[in-house]
This record gives structure tokens, C-alpha cells and sequence, in this order.
């Protein structure tokens, strides 16, 4: 007798273990939880078996029959079998839809003004973007590459140094001009408004004003005042619309400097930062056609930045 295969059953079930929650689960599976449990309680009925139980006192949640556990670990190897599998048959070809994984405010700065030409050259490539900020599995989310800013080492990922990264204070022209007197000497920053970059100020090897006042020997005390923005693209329009004195990352701001929507202050105070653009992609894919395709495009276009 031929044995029928839940796949649909069986990701619902390894989505709703790992959450422990039906809602969780169907929000990843972009489905309703009732149809979630349905494809649970359809697995159930065919093993004749309980997979659930709901935890008693406090908030709620899914826990998995011992049974439930033993059986976990292979079908989730299972799927990620059938992810390489698919990739593999994906790689025999450079069409069709590249997932790329980048922050929103890469993608705004830096890669969106230049895709256009990715797009012409390639037109057979569809680019669907990824802008979650959260860390991603890239198998589970199925994400082909991604561009992440850091010091290289992603657990399970080939990471390639796309580019090096230089921070520096920048205003507005019209800034500028407002304070031109007082910005002739570096110090009187710590009596104007600052923009700070909360991106990633948790990092310890992020340039924060504090590092690069102290970098460059102009104060050795933290400095509070200010707007603080957690979008690096939000800090460099924010800066462009005249509030203050941003801390640019030039990969950023280079669009922004060269069409003189911002000026670079203090050009001879230089501050390279310990963080890099990395391309990012897992080793079992390098070979799949499009992602190499979209790769050298990257490199290509960090070249001429």
C-alpha cells in the first residue's frame, strides 16, 4: 500500500514544536492557527497517536509527547533535505526568484538606487528582498544570500568582505551655513546638536560619537544630547533635513555626498571602523547560478562605490 505523505501536515507540526503555539506557527506559515491545528490534528489521526499536550498553569503553550520529540530531529533534517534538493535542482539554472537577506537600511541607501542595473542585465533574475531585522535561518526562511554588516564570523555561513567601512561627522549645507563659525573647530560639536546612530549600539565594535570623540582626542566624556535614531538611513535624513551633526558610516552616505545633500566635516580626522559589509551565503549553495551571478554583481558595484 502506498503510504500518503503530510508535508503540509508535517511542517505544520515541526513549526507549531518549535514555537510550542499554533498562532506562532501559522504567522511563519502564513496560514490561520485553525489551520494549523486542522493539519495537526489530521497528522494525529493518521499516526493514531497524541503529538500535543497544552501546559497547565500560566500563560499557555504547546508542549510535545515524548513520542512527538523522539521524531522531531529527523523531520526536520528531512526538510532541510528537501530545501538542498530543491536548491540543487535550482542551481542548474539562473532564473527565477534570488532571496536576498539586508537591512532596511542598506537597502535603502545603498542597494535600491543601484538594482536597476542588476535588473537590466539580468532580467530573468527576480530579486525578492528580506529586510527583517531579526537573525534568520537561511535554510528555514529561505533566504539565498544576504549582505550583513559585522566582523565576519556567521555560525554555518561563507562570509566575503564586500566592503570596508570609514565613519565621520556630516550636516546639511544649509547646517553648515548656520554654523559655519563654530564648526571651524572640531570641539564645538559637543555644543551642537548630535544625531546618534542606535543601530547597533549594543555592538561593542559600533562607532558611536562617544568612540569617535574619543578617537580623535576631542572629549573623553559620553555625550547623552541629541536625537538618537535606530535607522541608519533615518540618521542620514534626518541629518539632510537640518537637525544636526550625524555620525555617517560612508558606505551609507556616499550616494548623499557626492549629490551634496550632505557635507563631510573634518575630512582630515579619519576613524575606520572594526565592522565590514559582508557578503553571505551557505557553502552548500555556492554553486547555485544565480546567486554567483547576483555575488559578482555585489562586488562589482562595491568597487565602484
Amino acid at each position: 500500500m502506498k503510504t500518503p505523505v503530510y508535508l503540509n501536515a508535517l511542517r505544520a507540526f515541526e513549526a507549531s514544536a518549535r514555537h510550542q503555539s499554533f498562532s506562532a506557527a501559522a504567522d511563519e506559515l502564513n496560514v490561520t492557527p485553525a489551520a494549523v491545528g486542522q493539519l495537526v490534528k489530521s497528522l494525529e489521526d493518521y499516526l493514531g497517536m497524541t503529538l500535543f499536550q497544552r501546559s497547565t498553569g500560566g500563560k499557555a503553550r504547546l508542549v510535545a509527547t515524548e513520542a512527538a520529540l523522539l521524531a522531531l530531529p529527523d523531520i526536520r533534517a528531512g526538510f532541510d533535505r528537501l530545501i538542498l534538493g530543491l536548491e540543487k535542482l535550482q542551481a542548474q539554472t539562473s532564473t527565477g526568484v534570488l532571496t536576498v537577506a539586508i537591512s532596511p537600511a542598506f537597502a535603502a541607501k545603498w542597494l535600491l538606487p543601484r538594482i536597476d542595473s542588476f535588473q537590466q542585465a539580468y532580467p530573468e533574475i527576480d530579486i525578492r528582498l528580506d529586510t527583517n531585522l531579526k537573525p534568520v535561518d537561511f535554510g528555514r526562511h529561505g533566504i539565498d544570500i544576504a549582505v550583513r554588516y559585522g566582523q565576519g564570523e556567521w555560525l554555518g555561513l561563507v562570509a566575503e568582505k564586500l566592503m570596508d567601512e570609514e565613519v565621520f561627522p556630516v550636516c546639511s549645507p544649509a547646517f553648515y551655513k548656520k554654523y559655519e563659525q563654530q564648526l571651524q573647530d572640531s570641539k564645538s560639536l559637543l555644543n551642537l546638536p548630535l544625531i546618534h546612530d542606535l543601530t547597533m549600539d549594543s555592538h561593542s565594535g559600533f562607532t558611536t560619537w562617544d568612540t569617535w570623540l574619543q578617537y580623535n582626542q576631542i572629549s573623553d566624556e559620553p555625550t547623552q544630547r541629541g536625537l538618537k535614531i535606530n535607522n541608519s538611513a533615518a540618521v542620514l535624513q534626518a541629518a539632510i533635513d537640518g537637525h544636526g551633526v550625524a555620525l555617517a558610516r560612508s558606505v551609507m552616505a556616499a550616494d548623499d555626498l557626492k549629490t551634496g545633500r550632505l557635507l563631510r566635516l573634518y575630512p582630515e580626522m579619519k576613524c575606520s571602523s572594526t565592522l565590514a559589509y559582508y557578503v553571505v551565503y551557505r557553502e552548500e549553495c555556492k554553486n547555485l547560478l544565480k546567486l554567483i551571478t547576483f555575488r559578482n554583481w555585489l562586488i562589482n558595484e562595491a568597487q565602484m562605490t
